[in-house]
């Protein structure tokens, strides 16, 4: 479904991409994890439209979108939970979510996509009125994720969703994310929570100082001594 290859961003004279190469399969969940100022979010702001690469390609669905605006991305299938949440803090719970469906013209639509939501987050129904802003952290992530679902998403990317969350919320998270790949939603997940997001993954990449330096099936990195040690705490 979407494919990086040699993939080099810069910012000014420092070069955060070095040649990184990813592959993503329709219906998996495919994790990057590596430490601050790896590369990770830079990877999925390049994805997305925000970053344009000064060589490389990445492709989605067999076409090239290095470059495209972000907007013809959603449209495309492209959708982001971004990390720090980007909630409008004024907006209710409610019109944070039609926000996502902003392409949409079939207002049925929308009322089912904010059913599906409301499934997946059941305290966001009982916040629907409420004012984003006011919500507890845990709650505006859950928005974050449901806002970037309106657009029905063939591939959702997921920036740190579970930073700075209490452990029981984010038990929460990754299991919504096991439920969005059960409905066939393809995820990106970047996440230095690399213990869960590894036993929520099918494949992962590590990354450091912009470069891929591992890549394999979920399991096999957690098992990996480097990655045991530098990122699992053992």
């Amino acid at each position: 479904m979407l494919t990086l290859k040699n993939v080099n961003v810069f910012y000014g004279a420092i070069h955060a991409l070095r040649d990184v190469s990813i592959t993503v399969n329709a219906g998996e969940v495919v994790t990057l994890i590596g430490a601050n100022g790896a590369g990770k979010s830079t990877t999925l702001r390049a994805i997305t439209g925000l970053l344009t690469p000064k060589t490389g390609t990445i492709t989605f669905e067999g076409q090239e979108i290095a470059g495209l605006p972000a907007h013809r991305l959603v449209a495309r299938g492209i959708s982001m939970s971004p990390e720090g949440r980007g909630i409008f803090a004024n907006l209710t719970v409610l019109e944070n979510l039609e926000m996502g469906a902003y392409l949409t013209k079939e207002k049925a639509r929308v009322t089912r996509d904010l059913e599906r939501g409301f499934m997946l987050f059941p305290r966001l129904k009982e916040r629907i009125k409420q004012r984003a802003g006011t919500l507890s952290g845990g709650e505006q992530q859950m928005l974050a994720m449901a806002r970037a679902l309106m657009s029905r998403p063939k591939l959702l990317l997921l920036d740190e969703p579970s930073l700075g969350l209490a452990p029981i919320v984010c038990q929460t998270i990754f299991r919504t994310i096991d439920e969005i790949k059960k409905e066939g939603t393809t995820v990106l997940l970047v996440e230095q929570n690399a213990n869960a997001a590894l036993r929520h993954s099918d494949r992962g990449y590590v990354l450091e100082t912009g470069a891929v330096i591992l890549e394999g099936a979920a399991a096999s990195i957690a098992n990996d001594p480097r990655v045991r040690e530098a990122y699992l705490g053992e």
